[in-house]
């Protein structure tokens, strides 16, 4: 299906900027045409969490959005298999890398008033998580196949069991932490959002998504018909149309 966009050569950034000291803990920015002030699409990428999967594979669809009209700030972060990633220091790269925005907006003239975050699978599970803490003001948030239910996602072993290597451990063993972490625990999330899911995704099942709407008391439930899990992220998609409009779309 789309997941050869895990492959494809990543289209270049128009900067690269540090939010910490890590060699890890930085961001892409890319930028439409125009001088602005820029509306922004904080992006989150996927991946189940692991160093295998980075940033690249993401630079297709913020090109994209750059060229529709929209600065993508597109974050990196430690993850499974780097120094420090997992529970807690990925969520702490999150954080400290959406704060940033407020460092760079007036270089790059970013219009911090219409910021929405979106982000693929686990980057799902971040941008929900970032939108629960209130340290970005965001006008929505837009999950793309989030894993947003982690003990869910741990009874179902998704991804050979990632979630307990995530968050260093079981949901009896760790509770507390999946009740900080696991975004349907920290619901009702006060920031709109607009969940986007294929119903044949294979990866994260498309009743997470759904589960997810339900208990929200601010979230609506955009299903793809027969998309599977990365449709939604490749520009080459007929899918990837929606996906587009309910991020660019600021009236939440």
């Amino acid at each position: 299906m789309s997941q050869d966009i895990l492959r494809l050569p990543p289209p270049k950034a128009n900067a690269r900027i540090a939010y910490g000291k890590d060699p890890l803990q930085f961001g892409d920015l890319w930028l439409p045409a125009g001088g602005g002030p820029h509306p922004t699409v904080l992006f989150i990428h996927g991946g189940y969490w692991r160093a295998a999967y980075n940033l690249d594979h993401a630079s297709h669809l913020c090109a994209a959005l750059a060229k529709a009209g929209a600065a993508t700030w597109s974050l990196e972060y430690r993850r499974l298999g780097n120094p420090g990633g997992g529970w807690p220091g990925t969520l702490d790269d999150v954080l400290h890398g959406g704060e940033h925005l407020k460092r760079i907006a007036p270089r790059y003239n970013l219009d911090l008033r219409r910021v929405v975050a979106a982000g693929h699978s686990a980057g799902g599970q971040l941008v929900l998580w970032l939108a629960a803490q209130l340290a970005v003001d965001l006008r929505g948030v837009v999950p793309l196949a989030a894993v947003s239910d982690l003990r869910r996602a741990y009874a179902l072993q998704l991804g050979d069991g990632v979630v307990g290597e995530f968050m260093g451990g079981s949901p009896d063993r760790v509770a507390q932490r999946y009740a900080s972490t696991s975004p349907m625990q920290l619901l009702p999330i006060s920031v709109p959002q607009r969940l986007i899911h294929g119903t044949a995704d294979n990866i994260v099942p498309f009743e997470m998504s759904e589960r997810f709407a339900k208990a929200s008391r601010n979230a609506k439930l955009i299903a793809l018909q027969g998309a599977g899990h990365f449709e939604l992220i490749d520009p080459r998609t007929r899918e990837f149309e929606t996906v587009q409009k309910n991020i660019l779309n600021w009236d939440f």
